[in-house]
């Protein structure tokens, strides 16, 4: 789950890591009073959306930027008016763009020097890594494949947590000194606090900097956290802001299910993740576009196979359907009984491949060609996503 840059902020503030003083809007009739908390100098506006590139993004009425900075309370109220209720795209979010919906004011800060600092879940040794440059304000992947020397890398015990040396490492390695080398190792391990205590999948800072005056700030905050353990973390379920999701998405979650929107005319329902990565490759490999990812899991039943084939037909641009399934703890036949209910509840008038592998297959494969239904059927991967392409037409 992702949150915005001005929830993030606030999340620092309570584990004490710097952040420059700020107040967000989601209507004009609040600028007023959020700008009174700040000084009538140099301030920042920022768009607050769930997507990058926003300072160089455009609004679908011309105006550009999404991310500016003013100097003074008149001028960042003028900006502020811009932007809200305005589209913003940018390169992250396609060329639809994105609803500006809360604007966030924040003091300006004068930079001596840039750096990036993120912690990040290591899925190859189910350990947090911290990674710091001091090649800041730009992306990581740049700074990774240009000058990848300026890159630490600090791998975390999770059974330790972070050790005082190599927090110390990282000032270390960034070149910190004297009263702003015990702010890093103090900052680390705050940050380092708030990704055990709330079950972050990604911290990020970029950039953190340093100010005339010798202080360590965080300019900009990224937090991403793991959906698997919202249940015990109310106060950041609370976080999440809807009108940034898919309403698809948003649906998919209500009955278990993984969705995930993507750009393309075939639909695809698969149970288990890799499965469903194969098939979207497949059918790019035979010349097809994959109108979303859509893993069932492995338990699924007849209901929510049901609810997957509402939630894949309420998107306009899916002309044909993959269904993949290999069958172990969820059956064929039990797949196979939801799919045909599925298809008479939501009058299915698109073309249906149906690949089915795995436990009671010849059951299942029977319940599809007696059900009446136009369902094409295929006995491996290849065939059904050949099958569906041409049914539907190469992208």
């Amino acid at each position: 789950m992702n949150i915005h840059e001005y929830q993030a902020k606030e999340l620092f503030q309570k584990y004490g890591i710097p952040v420059p003083a700020g107040a967000a809007c989601r209507a004009g009739n609040e600028f007023d009073t959020a700008l009174a908390g700040l000084p009538d100098e140099a301030l920042v506006v920022k768009s607050q959306i769930h997507a990058g590139g926003r300072g160089k993004g455009t609004f679908t009425d011309g105006y550009q930027g999404g991310v500016k900075v003013v100097k003074s309370r008149a001028e960042a109220r003028e900006a502020a008016a811009k932007m809200l209720g305005n589209t913003l795209v940018t390169h992250q979010t396609g060329p639809e763009g994105r609803k500006v919906q809360t604007v966030y004011f924040t003091q300006a800060s004068d930079i001596v020097k840039e750096y990036y600092l993120a912690i990040v879940m290591d899925r190859a040794t189910s350990s947090p890594v911290i990674i710091a440059s001091t090649e800041g304000g730009v992306d990581i992947e740049t700074v990774a494949d240009q000058t990848p020397d300026k890159i630490i890398r600090v791998t975390v015990d999770p059974l330790l947590g972070l050790k005082p040396y190599q927090a110390r490492e990282v000032a270390f390695g960034l070149g910190f000194k004297d009263d702003q080398f015990k702010q890093m190792v103090k900052l680390l391990a705050n940050l380092y606090r708030l990704f055990w205590e709330k079950d972050c999948s990604l911290l990020e800072i970029n950039p953190l900097v340093t100010t005339p005056e010798g202080k360590i700030e965080a300019l900009d905050a990224k937090v991403n956290f793991d959906d698997n353990a919202l249940f015990r973390l109310p106060d950041i379920a609370a976080l999440r802001d809807l009108n940034e999701e898919d309403p698809k998405e948003i649906e998919a979650s209500k009955y278990n299910l993984n969705y995930i929107a993507l750009d393309g005319n075939i639909a695809c329902m698969v149970n288990g993740a890799g499965l469903a990565m194969a098939t979207m490759d497949i059918i790019k490999h035979f010349g097809g576009s994959p109108a979303n990812f859509l893993d069932v899991g492995g338990g699924a039943n007849a209901e929510q196979v049901t609810q997957a084939f509402k939630i894949i037909l309420s998107d306009p641009n899916v002309k044909g359907i993959l269904v993949n399934i290999f069958g172990g703890i969820m059956k064929c036949d039990t797949i196979a009984t939801g799919i045909i209910e599925a298809a008479k509840a939501v009058k299915l008038d698109r073309p249906l491949v149906v690949r089915l592998e795995g436990t009671n297959v010849e059951a299942g494969k029977k319940l599809l060609g007696e059900s009446g239904l136009a369902i094409e059927p295929a006995d491996t991967l290849a065939e059904a996503a050949e099958k569906i392409v041409n049914l539907v037409g190469k992208a």
